[in-house]
């Protein structure tokens, strides 16, 4: 499943590295994955003022509501005469690990031993066998991009007879699939990759909690308690060639606001170690897919430059400023590793420190390799190829890289959509982060709106912009950081970055998702 980093206090599904429901289920945004949203909204606080702004994000958006009778037409007609591809291997017992209450279920694995190294069987959702080239549907994704994300409530990419039906990897059901055969060499290092279509069923549908505990009191089913203890093995050992290699992800946990005693609170769930050792699967496989298309000259990569210079100048500051200095020397993969999200302050430094992960974009080729193929973040070539029915842009990724491993040619009509892609997710990325950062500030409006006149001991992160000019309404302004919440602002005035100061919160408007700082007076002891 990258953050709006724009408040230090809440992240809500946008991933640094792509749309939302990280490469895991939302809870840890590696440098590309797909989103959840990280903030759920329990039935209590559902009644009151942050439920009712943020149900108005989908109008205010215009976010796509529902699909045309075309689309829906076409999608029962492709179901309808859909077939199941060969192989069948339906022989192996695929599982899928999930959010709780999640149905559209792209990816399901089997893991199994080879010698010393292992074999990952990683089925994905056959989505383009269900969208017909430049049909209703095809044009209708185009159009979206992705699946969106607010705190309880989602727009999906595809259908729902189709992103939580036919294409879906439910258990006990065959489904068609692109299943990745990727063999590890005993570090957790690729030895070889391919792809094909084939038929595959899933013999249990767990949530992550259910699978962590499962695994740590040794009670999973015979049938798939292989592929737990494996998922362990394995992703321990890719976390361990992720540090290696210099990369670096953000760890959220999860967050729900809730209304108590006429007061919002935010409540945390860490993120389990299942979770990071599922992530590392699909970040294996979409690393396989951009080595598959770089061999085969034609494909569209992930890629994300190195953080500039300003970037971590100005993080380092700020984590000076909350107590957990990055020193000089650490990579900031292995620095961000070193945080504890359980702790306010640092749970603050691991949001914002998604300004380090800018300005990550989609590098189409084709008869020529790219001059520039990494993502920064994953520190290795990267492609979006795990979640077709949440992010277009994998529909392609998987077409092509099945051609490509069967020695065919890459089909024409994902050939000629691969220059139109980058403008297509750009436009859809900007619009989910600033549906995020809306969500953001109606979320943190509410966590103060029952402290409007309180004063906070604040950090200054940045001084006024420098604009040559200032008007009344345009008064110089400063940056500054509370610690709980840990919640990023505006105050009033010329403020010296990296300093500590007393301020006074004057405004939290939950429709109007503001909030705003003072300088509080001098205390009547002169402090």
């Amino acid at each position: 499943m990258g953050s709006s980093a724009a408040g230090g206090g809440v992240l809500i599904g946008s991933s640094v590295a792509g749309p939302r429901r990280p490469c895991v289920a939302g809870r840890i945004v590696y440098a590309d994955c797909v989103p959840y949203s990280h903030i759920g909204v329990k039935g209590s606080a559902a009644q009151q003022a942050l439920a009712e702004a943020l149900a108005a994000l989908s109008v205010e958006f215009d976010l796509p509501d529902g699909f045309g009778p075309d689309v829906l037409a076409e999608v029962e007609t492709v179901i309808a005469g859909h077939t199941l591809p060969e192989p069948d291997l339906t022989a192996l017992p695929f599982i899928t690990i999930d959010p709780p209450g999640s149905l559209d279920l792209d990816q399901a694995m089997y893991l199994e031993r080879k010698g010393s190294g292992y074999v990952v069987h990683y089925a994905i959702a056959d989505v383009p066998s269900f969208v017909p080239a430049g049909g209703a549907l095809d044009t209708e994704t185009r159009r979206r991009g992705q699946t969106f994300y607010t705190p309880g409530n989602r727009i999906p990419l595809h259908p729902v007879p189709l992103s939580e039906g036919a294409a879906s990897l439910f258990a006990n059901n065959p489904r068609s699939a692109f299943v990745w055969e990727i063999e590890l060499a005993a570090d957790g290092s690729q030895l070889s990759a391919r792809v094909r279509r084939a038929t595959v069923r899933s013999i249990a549908k767990l949530g992550y909690a259910e699978a962590q505990d499962m695994l740590d009191a040794g009670t999973a089913p015979a049938d798939y308690a292989g592929t737990l203890e494996l998922l362990r093995e394995i992703g321990t050992k890719r976390i361990g060639l992720e540090r290696a290699r210099g990369g670096a992800s953000l760890n959220v946990p999860a967050q729900e606001v809730e209304f108590v005693d006429g007061r919002y609170v935010l409540q945390f769930r860490p993120a389990l170690p299942l979770e990071d050792w599922n992530a590392q699967i699909s970040l294996l496989t979409g690393m396989a897919a951009a080595q598959v298309m770089l061999e085969g000259k034609v494909g569209i990569l992930r890629t994300m430059p190195a953080p500039d210079d300003g970037a971590v100048a100005a993080y380092r500051m700020q984590t000076v400023a909350l107590g957990k200095p990055w020193e000089e020397g650490m990579e900031y993969g292995a620095y961000l590793r070193t945080l504890d999200t359980s702790d306010p302050r640092q749970l603050a430094l691991m949001h914002a420190a998604a300004t380090l992960f800018r300005g990550a974009g989609y590098t189409p080729f084709n008869g020529e390799v790219p001059e520039e193929v990494v993502q920064a973040a994953v520190a290795a070539p990267y492609a979006h190829a795990t979640a077709p029915l949440r992010r277009l842009v994998d529909r392609f990724v998987l077409a092509i890289c099945a051609a490509l491993c069967s020695g065919s040619e890459a089909p024409d009509w994902a050939v000629q959509a691969l220059d139109g892609l980058p403008e297509i997710m750009s436009a859809s990325n900007q619009l989910a982060s600033k549906v995020d950062k809306a969500a953001i500030d109606t979320v943190e409006a509410a966590l103060l709106s029952h402290r409007v006149g309180t004063e906070f001991d604040a950090v200054v992160l940045a001084g006024p912009r420098q604009n040559g000019h200032t008007t009344k309404a345009g008064a110089a302004r400063s940056t500054i950081q509370i610690a709980d919440p840990a919640v990023t602002g505006y105050c009033e005035g010329a403020l010296e970055p990296g300093t500590v100061v007393r301020v006074k919160l004057v405004t939290a408007d939950i429709a109007r998702r503001t909030i705003q700082f003072v300088p509080a007076a001098p205390r009547k002891d002169g402090s």
